[in-house]
Formats: structure tokens, sequence, C-alpha cells
């Protein structure tokens, strides 16, 4: 099973397909709370609790392709959420995928579907996450290979210590468009 996950300011989004990987649909809606992170914890429990082997975190990145705010802040929860997992002692990567007008597209969807813009708002983060991850097993499936961004989590030793075991330190490390990123 695969997750999608869409970051807002206030919400977080949680899609998940089936075990073929050919049919998103809608989990939960998360509150986010940046201070305390028990969104993520909560998402931590899905990913467990659905024995996901993948994880799609929307990348929302401007129409020219350029990176904005919103960008920076899913990388962020992306990193956050791979050094979650990697605390919890779960192996599932997690990728960046790009999520171009899929919040235009969950609207779209909603109102279609007979939705006043007052009842998106319980429903447009789970849609959103919907169309991340159909976007994701279905240009995985056509093109028969991984596709995103990896977020992967790295783990460095201070090198004034090297013997000494509490020197270690993790550092999440975001590789993508052929250049590195250390948080």
């Amino acid at each position: 099973m695969k997750i999608g996950v869409d970051v807002g300011m206030v919400r977080v989004g949680v899609a998940a397909c089936d075990r073929d990987g050919l049919i998103a649909t809608p989990v939960c809606t998360l509150n986010r709370d940046s201070r305390k992170n028990r969104d993520l914890r909560l998402l931590l429990r899905n990913i467990e609790d659905l024995s996901a082997v993948e994880v799609f975190v929307g990348l929302p990145r401007n129409l020219s392709g350029t990176e904005s705010a919103s960008t920076a802040m899913a990388r962020d929860y992306a990193a956050a959420l791979v050094e979650a997992l990697s605390g919890a002692g779960l192996d599932v990567p997690v990728r960046l995928i790009d999520e171009r007008l899929s919040s235009v597209s969950a609207h779209r969807s909603l109102r279609q579907a007979g939705l006043n813009s007052r009842e998106h708002r319980k429903v447009v983060d789970q849609v959103a996450a919907v169309e991340i991850l159909q976007h994701a097993i279905d240009t995985q499936r056509s093109l028969e290979r991984d596709v995103g961004e990896p977020v992967v989590q790295h783990r460095r030793r201070n090198l004034d210590h090297p013997s000494s075991a509490s020197s270690e330190e993790s550092e999440i490390t975001q590789t993508y468009s052929g250049r590195k990123e250390e948080q």
C-alpha cells in the first residue's frame, strides 16, 4: 500500500491506494500541529497501521517550476517524516512528487460533486492527497520505475570525537535536481 500526503499550513490530507496500486482513496484529514507534531505522529500511525511501503508528499511548485515558501514547508515536513519513520524503526521510503494544481483540481472535483465552498474545507486536503497519490502511482506504472525526489536521512559522525557514540548526530539531507540541501 502507498500513501499520499498533501501538506498545508492548517491541515494535512492523507490518501492510500489499494494493494495493487491502482486506485487512490481518501483516508483522513489531520489538523496541522507544528509545535507538538501531533499530525506527524498520527500520520506515522497511519503509515504503520496501513503497512505502507512508500509515501508520496506533494511538492507545491509554482506553475513556472520555481519553489516558494510552501515548497520549503513541504520539504521540511517530508524531512521530519523521514526522521520520524527512522526513529520508529520503519524503513518506508518518502518521495516528493510535483503537485502543481492538485488543490485547484481538488476544488474543481468537489464543485462538480455538488459541494459548496464551505463544505470543501472539510475534505479538500484529502482529495488533493488522492490527486497526488493517483498521479504518482499512474506515473510509476506507466514508466515502470520509481518517481519523485527521494528524501534521504544520513547519519554523520562528529569528526572531533570519532569514537564517541554520543557525538553521532542525525542530519536530514534532501537530494533533488542534482544538488543537495542540508537542513
